[in-house]
């Protein structure tokens, strides 16, 4: 069996035949990132290497906050991961490293780092960098030029669709571009251990990128819809349960019955879903991308003004000692919403009653 093969897979989810054996021993694997759905990633790839019959090192971790990466190990065990003194130890030691980090900032920092540890210790045998996060498509070339003055460094881009539950599931939706061969070891790594399928975008680092901001232009379109439609049911006396119900039974995707949910109940705890900061940086490389290819995004726009009137809310909240939640999930949107159509943004308590007449 490949060092590299997982049993059981079935091949449709991954468009790769199944990559060779590296070597003797089996690669050191690196993660950098350990946030929301890094932290998901990283456990269920720790969990998958430790089981494997190729005998894996426990996987390296490396966050900036370092007790995110100390709780991981407490979580799953020192013998599925372990902690990086840095990201020259990572840089050095991994022959795959993934990163899954919060902006394009971050990103660019990050592997500006890596690449500065490449320079002083220049790698011997290939190695893989793995870019899942979020970013602008141009950012992967920039990342590119940074990794590809070294010997056997390749770079493919991986971003993953899917919220966090979905992720706890192993059931994210992962997209690739780059060199095939490395997408091809990759693919073989992550599913099914942390995602259920794999679409090759080629070898245009871009490609990946702008794919999973089109994924996420059409759920930010689907959350503003969902808000209106119970900023509407507010309005106009229908209670916020039904529209849930109507989700559940005629429009059965588990992403849009989760943000019902959420909407519903005024769960917006960012800490545990996907943070507004976040969906507000998406927003606004969706309204990049549809500029630089002139393709208007309307409903996006629309979105985006939703995210920044319910971030400013919460931020007044806060300052008043008022919030209920430390960081606000980007579902939160309906505040914007709802105080465009004159109901208090996320208090439903305040709302007047609507009574219609017979």
């Amino acid at each position: 069996m490949s060092l590299l093969q997982t049993p059981n897979i079935p091949q449709s989810s991954i468009p790769y035949s199944r990559p060779t054996t590296p070597g003797v021993s089996p690669p050191q694997i690196g993660f950098v990132g350990i946030g929301n759905m890094g932290y998901i990633m990283a456990s269920k790839l720790a969990t998958s290497l430790a089981t494997h019959p190729a005998g894996y090192p426990p996987l390296l971790v490396w966050n900036r906050t370092l007790s995110k990466a100390e709780q991981l190990i407490r979580d799953i065990g020192p013998d599925k991961a372990r902690v990086a003194n840095d990201l020259a130890q990572v840089s050095q030691q991994c022959d795959i490293i993934f990163t899954s980090l919060a902006n394009d900032a971050v990103v660019k920092s990050v592997y500006e780092q890596l690449a500065k540890s490449l320079s002083d210790h220049q790698p011997n045998r290939n190695k893989i960098f793995v870019e899942t996060s979020t970013v602008y498509p141009t950012l992967a070339g920039e990342l590119d030029n940074l990794l590809s003055s070294y010997p056997y460094c390749h770079l493919i881009t991986c971003p993953v669709f899917g919220s966090p539950a979905v992720a706890i599931k192993s059931q994210l939706l992962i997209v690739m571009s780059g060199d095939y061969r490395s997408k091809k070891e990759v693919a073989y790594l992550l599913v099914p251990a942390v995602g259920k399928k794999v679409i090759d975008l080629g070898g245009d680092l871009e490609k990946a990128p702008t794919f999973k901001l089109i994924a996420l232009s059409m759920l930010l379109g689907n959350l503003e819809i969902l808000a209106e439609a119970f900023t509407m049911a507010k309005k106009s006396g229908i209670a916020s349960e039904n529209i849930t119900e109507l989700v559940k039974d005629s429009f059965q995707a588990p992403s849009l019955i989760n943000y019902a949910s959420k909407m519903e109940k005024g769960h917006f705890d960012g800490s545990i879903g996907f943070a507004i900061e976040g969906g507000i940086k998406d927003a606004s490389h969706i309204q990049h991308l549809a500029a630089q290819h002139d393709s208007p995004m309307p409903i996006t726009d629309i979105a985006h003004q939703h995210l920044l009137t319910a971030r400013a809310l919460h931020k007044s909240d806060k300052q008043k000692g008022k919030a209920k939640f430390e960081t606000l999930d980007w579902s939160g949107l309906l505040a914007g919403t709802r105080v465009a159509a004159g109901l208090n943004g996320f208090d439903s308590t305040k709302d007047m009653t609507v009574e219609l007449e017979d």
